[in-house]
């Protein structure tokens, strides 16, 4: 038995069991992968996987409950790994980070600058997708640490943490009537087509719930991951747009208001998470504190000591 069959396996998982891609992945061939495997099942005495001629279709009941114990095998091992670097090499590595696109644009570019000042010779991979893409990237290694609002802490492999709150705004162009000066209610706002992110994003279940809640159906014309799609077609005169506060800035936003909507939709969480189990070098714990001072080492280790379901605040 050896890491590279364990990694054919986890990886032929991990791309649909397609073979060709897995090959790309490990960097080897089809044949070498398919090889792997056979050796491995033929070691264990057992299928790992379904198959139709020579295409794996999916996972035996035994290939479904060996496929942890090879993860864990991996994740043994890459903690291993980052141990040994830590010691020989404490200031210098990969760091990959997968945030949401308004983390990315709005709240990581301070706290990157910051590190970056401190760790010189950390290479820093930053991949940005939904919340659940987010935490994927996570539990498949892919990710060292992961910064999202919604969806994170729905997952018992990570390790959750409370980074900021915030809340949402509306954005206007210059003259719209909803700049008159009169309170902001949502009876108000659903007067108008609503531009805002899709489902999943950046606090959208708060917006429908508070919609919901006062019996008002809005009128969304357009969704979108990202604010600044928002704001743009906010400009054209879409639509009102709903957007993360974070996300407006007065200096590049010249053609936009903003309207302070915080007392009309729930306050929002940012969260940080990485893989439970995971070994974090000593300038992964630096980013985390810098990006958010109150998440020190030891906060976070006590985190990882926590049992699964066990909520923490700031």
């Amino acid at each position: 038995m050896n890491f590279q069959q364990l990694r054919s396996v986890r990886e032929a998982v991990r791309r649909g069991f397609n073979l060709t891609e897995v090959a790309q992945a490990l960097h080897t061939s089809q044949p070498g992968v398919s090889r792997q495997i056979r050796e491995l099942e033929d070691e264990l005495g057992i299928e790992l996987f379904v198959r139709a001629g020579k295409r794996l279709t999916g996972l035996t009941e035994s290939g479904t409950q060996v496929l942890p114990i090879i993860e864990r095998l991996l994740a043994d091992s890459d903690n291993l790994r980052n141990a040994s670097r830590d010691f020989s090499q404490h200031d210098a590595g990969p760091l990959s980070i997968a945030a949401t696109h308004s983390q990315a644009r709005y709240a990581l570019p301070s706290a990157v600058r910051d590190f970056r000042l401190l760790y010189p010779q950390v290479t820093l991979n930053l991949h940005q997708g939904s919340p659940r893409q987010v935490a994927q990237m996570l539990i498949s290694g892919e990710a060292d640490i992961g910064i999202a609002t919604e969806a994170l802490a729905q997952y018992d492999q990570l390790v959750t943490l409370p980074c900021y709150r915030w809340t949402h705004s509306v954005v206007v162009p210059i003259g719209h009537p909803l700049l008159d000066g009169q309170p902001l209610t949502l009876q108000r706002l659903a007067r108008y087509p609503l531009v805002t992110y899709d489902a999943g994003y950046t606090g959208r279940s708060h917006i429908d719930e508070a919609f919901a809640r006062e019996g008002v159906q809005p009128s969304i014309v357009l969704t979108a991951m990202d604010a600044d799609v928002i704001k743009t077609y906010a400009e054209l005169g879409l639509g009102v747009g709903v957007v993360a506060s974070i996300a407006y800035d007065e200096e590049r936003d010249r053609n936009l208001r903003a309207i302070d909507a915080g007392h009309l939709f729930a306050v929002n969480m940012t969260r940080l998470a990485f893989r439970r189990g995971a070994f974090l070098r000593g300038y992964v714990y630096s980013f985390i504190e810098t990006f958010a001072p109150p998440l020190t080492r030891r906060v976070v280790e006590q985190a990882m000591r926590a049992e699964v379901g066990e909520t923490f605040d700031i």
